[in-house]
């Protein structure tokens, strides 16, 4: 009976083929585990399985294993005195191609980037988290207000995806805790209107520099994306297209390998255009056109734009430090584009056209009391002096800019899907009215 007992004794102390094999694939001994901490976990894992036969546990076993692995790798390696907090051992790579590489591609796959989207409660912004959360992307959406504010970009990924998390875009120390787990930066933060507390300067130039500066110090951001306007210039007489410019220097200044998009007006279920014309058509029965109605404009489709922005997160480098004009595949004056409006609303147009100089002067009271009664006035909507100012001349893509094309985007035609939305304000509901091209059954009549 001892002689059994002995002879099992060494049976159970002698490697098993299964053991073997899994120590030919995770070598736990290996450079990566240089710790005493390490050291003592690999020599308990080996006192472990000289004991216990491991043959029906190969599954269980090759997955722990790996997970010690990554764990010693990490945090004894990686994280070390020589490696700083925010380095990225990727930050030598080009472009963020090489990284989606896991998974069919879907919202349950992982990308590899992680994304910090300041702004990503605008109107752009929502679209974009929807397109980097599908393809298994982690979004982290930075805002200033409720916590109801980027709740509906939650439902867009998969569990845990989306991070919302709060900070304030004048704290330094809080725009550095948002960015620190980032690979990637995207900054979509604009506005057309000054309000009491924000400027135009402080607003489209100063906060792009201050993410550019910070993204720079981080050390592991390899791609910065920053998102401008069609028609910016220093020379503009609108102040919130030469704080767009002045942005743009200052991005490129100081993260020369920054990507600037500048989309025309954007069109889309939120947009701040047709939206606004509508609204005003349905409280008082009509359009003012400023100026005739006749500056010529390049609307895109806001999901064009977020595709756009993906794409060049996609591909292998070649978009860094480049500029990319982005209008879409038709030309409009502002009359027809009133008049594509009117189309979809099922109204007989309607239009009061009002000279410039009277447009600004009805404008400029806002401009000038604003920051001087104590309370806030109301945003301005078809009259901002600023947009007077910027749609005074034609707004069109350059000739020689980089397109949608150079990115491999096909833009969409508005009419159509595009404005679909504005059926909501048909004062019969989806089918009421008519139009030039198509007349509705009298059966659908209300």
């Amino acid at each position: 009976m001892q002689a059994i007992t002995r002879r099992l004794g060494q049976q159970s102390l002698r490697p098993t083929a299964s053991f073997s094999s899994i120590k030919s694939i995770y070598p736990l001994c290996s450079d990566h585990c240089n710790s005493p901490y390490s050291f003592l976990l690999s020599h308990f894992i080996f006192f472990f399985f000289f004991h216990f036969n491991v043959a029906s546990h190969l599954y269980q076993i090759n997955v722990f294993l790996s997970k010690v692995q990554a764990f010693c790798g990490k945090e004894f390696s990686d994280y070390g005195v020589d490696h700083p907090r925010y380095g990225s051992t990727l930050a030598a790579h080009k472009g963020l191609g090489h990284l989606v590489r896991k998974g069919t591609g879907g919202r349950s796959s992982v990308s590899g980037i992680i994304a910090t989207v300041f702004g990503a409660t605008g109107f752009l912004g929502r679209y974009l988290v929807q397109q980097l959360a599908k393809m298994g992307s982690q979004v982290l959406v930075p805002f200033r207000g409720s916590e109801d504010n980027p709740r509906h970009l939650k439902l867009m990924g998969d569990l845990g995806q989306i991070v919302p998390m709060k900070y304030d875009p004048r704290d330094e120390n809080s725009i550095k805790a948002v960015m620190a787990k980032a690979n990637v930066v995207i900054n979509l933060i604009g506005r057309e209107y000054e309000t009491r507390n924000y400027s135009f300067e402080e607003v489209n130039h100063f906060m792009a520099e201050q993410l550019a500066v910070i993204a720079k110090e981080h050390g592991g951001i390899m791609r910065f994306i920053q998102v401008s306007c069609l028609g910016s210039s220093l020379s503009s007489p609108s102040r919130f297209r030469r704080a767009k410019a002045a942005g743009e220097e200052a991005v490129l200044k100081e993260f020369p390998e920054a990507t600037v998009m500048k989309p025309a007006v954007m069109i889309g279920t939120e947009d701040r255009i047709m939206n606004c014309w509508a609204q005003f058509v349905k409280k008082y029965g009509f359009l003012p056109l400023i100026g005739g109605g006749c500056t010529k404009i390049q609307p895109v489709y806001v999901v064009d734009v977020a595709s756009a922005i993906v794409a060049a997160l996609k591909d292998d480098g070649s978009s860094k430090g480049k500029v990319f004009e982005m209008g879409g595949p038709e030309i409009f004056t502002m009359r027809e584009l009133a008049e594509l409006m009117y189309d979809m609303i099922r109204e007989w147009p309607r239009y009061v056209n009002v000279p410039l100089p009277i447009a600004k002067a009805m404008a400029t009271p806002r401009e000038v009391l604003f920051t001087k009664v104590p309370f806030p006035l109301p945003n301005p909507d078809i009259f901002n002096l600023d947009q007077i100012q910027a749609f005074a001349s034609d707004t069109v893509v350059s000739e020689n800019a980089l397109t949608f094309m150079d990115l491999g985007i096909a833009p969409h035609k508005l009419k159509g899907y595009p404005v679909e939305y504005l059926i909501q304000y048909r004062k019969g509901g989806p089918q009421f009215g008519s139009t030039v091209s198509e007349k509705v059954n009298p059966e659908y009549w209300p």
